[in-house]
């Protein structure tokens, strides 16, 4: 084996988490192996098997931990919380890409541990499932996100509202430091612990940020490009609590998430989600929301309490104008532009509300602007003419509008129904259809021929209205 574990969350002091070995398993039996990351890890896929993908086997260097963290869930506050089902193996080293020389390697659904809070430390095939298929697709979309490296069955009965097969997820990550594992230790009055955190996530993450405002400006970055690459693709997170945020600007934890049909802004899926929290047009006001919190958690480590309330503001006031900028550009390119124009902004609210009121399939909508025509799908009377003359009055001001909308807008994307079926199958062991997906998922501009049926909108009695967490 060519990959080499150097574990340095692992050599923090050992309140930052709890040494944690996966609970053995009946009878583990592969589901899936990322064959294309494991040897970007520098693993020998046939090195990953069963055993190890459940944790029955470690690998050599391996250290099994699970990290302690808190949170905002839904707004309120809970200080403490942690790996509750997952244990983080260690990291593995190599050159990932610039300042970018760690993976964490994870465990999900790997046992109980200190953190669980009553809970079984399980995970059940259909959590195990979408998520797998959901963070590979988003990796292809091009929106940064935890990687999905195998899945294995564990030959167990996972309780939930009934008995499920029980399913072990093994997920990569730049880190596992979310915003609320400096809430922690806020939240501990560990500023000893606090500044330790920040010196490491810094140092791995964003290494020319010389203080903790410098490093709350990076993160603030990448959430906003995050955020718009989301709202870009239809992508609807569903439980955006502050321990579900990375400070790393990935993806995380993808839980009851789900990709828009019909393009609503207010469309909610979450089944736990009752006011609308975290509805898709929120999602922004979330994220800032969540970086305030992780601003507030830094304010112990500056010397001055009023100066740093001053520049943690003037850090996080730049959230709207960045997400704005960088939501805009994603958007201009879906309608093949690449040079900016004045009007670009009404052009774009202007097709999004007219899908709105259209119930008009986000993904389906945008990918028929190649063909010039989406009057299929923006159905309301007048609502396409009314519209496709400024937009075709602007393409003929641009090089080359087809190729720029081609790479902007998916024709395959995760959709919930294909989802659903692909566990319900899963559960009466018929892996086949999931096989599928993960396949196509890989190739969302460009798909086989025999997969264009997995383009297509759910008819009404397909339609998934509500998504779960599964814990």
């Amino acid at each position: 084996m060519t990959v080499t574990f150097d574990n340095s969350y692992a050599r923090l002091p050992d309140r930052f988490y709890a040494r944690q070995t996966p609970t053995p398993v009946a009878a583990p039996s592969t589901l899936i192996v990322n064959k294309d990351l494991a040897r970007e890890l520098g693993f020998d896929p046939d090195d990953l098997s069963a055993e190890v993908l459940t944790g029955d086997t470690l690998l050599p260097g391996t250290d099994p931990i699970a990290q302690v963290y808190a949170g905002h869930q839904f707004g309120g506050w809970v200080p403490r919380l942690g790996d509750g089902r997952a244990c983080l193996l260690g990291e593995v080293t190599g050159e990932f890409g610039p300042n970018d020389t760690r993976r964490d390697v994870q465990l999900k659904g790997s046992g109980v541990t200190p953190f669980s809070r009553r809970g079984d430390g399980r995970a059940w095939l259909g959590p195990v499932m979408r998520e797998y298929l959901v963070s590979e697709a988003m990796h292809a979309l091009g929106i940064p996100t935890t990687r999905a490296l195998g899945a294995a069955l564990t030959g167990e009965r996972v309780q939930r509202e009934r008995g499920y097969p029980g399913a072990i997820l093994t997920r990569v990550a730049a880190s596992h430091i979310r915003v609320g594992t400096f809430q922690y230790f806020a939240g501990q009055n560990d500023i000893e612990g606090l500044r330790l955190l920040t010196d490491y996530a810094a140092s791995r993450h964003y290494p020319n940020a010389k203080n903790p405002m410098e490093f709350l400006d990076h993160v603030v970055r990448a959430q906003a490009k995050l955020i718009a690459g989301w709202m870009s693709v239809g992508f609807l997170h569903g439980v955006m609590n502050t321990d579900n945020m990375a400070i790393s600007g990935e993806t995380i934890d993808y839980g009851p998430c789900a990709f828009l049909d019909a393009y609503h802004p207010r469309t909610v899926f979450s089944s736990i989600d009752q006011t609308g929290r975290y509805a898709f047009a929120a999602q922004p006001d979330m994220g800032m929301w969540n970086l305030a919190q992780l601003a507030t958690a830094l304010l112990p480590l500056h010397p001055d309490e009023d100066a740093a309330v001053e520049e943690a503001s003037a850090v996080l006031n730049q959230f709207p104008d960045l997400f704005h900028k960088a939501w805009t550009a994603k958007f201009r390119a879906k309608l093949g532009l690449t040079r900016s124009e004045d009007g670009d902004g009404k052009l774009i609210s202007g097709l999004l509300s007219r899908m709105a009121s259209s119930q008009a399939d986000f993904t389906l909508t945008f990918s028929a602007l190649n063909t010039r025509d989406a009057s299929h799908e923006v159905s309301d009377e007048g609502a396409w003419d009314s519209w496709a003359p400024d937009w075709q009055a602007r393409l003929a001001r641009e090089q080359d509008p087809d190729t720029t909308m081609a790479r902007a807008n998916p024709v395959v994307i995760p959709r919930n129904h294909q989802i659903e079926a692909a566990i319900q199958a899963g559960i009466d062991g018929n892996y086949a259809p999931f096989h599928r997906l993960a396949a196509a998922f890989t190739r969302p501009f460009a798909p086989e021929q025999e997969d264009m049926d997995l383009t297509r909108a759910p008819t009404p009695d397909q339609r998934v209205l509500r998504t779960f967490c599964g814990t």
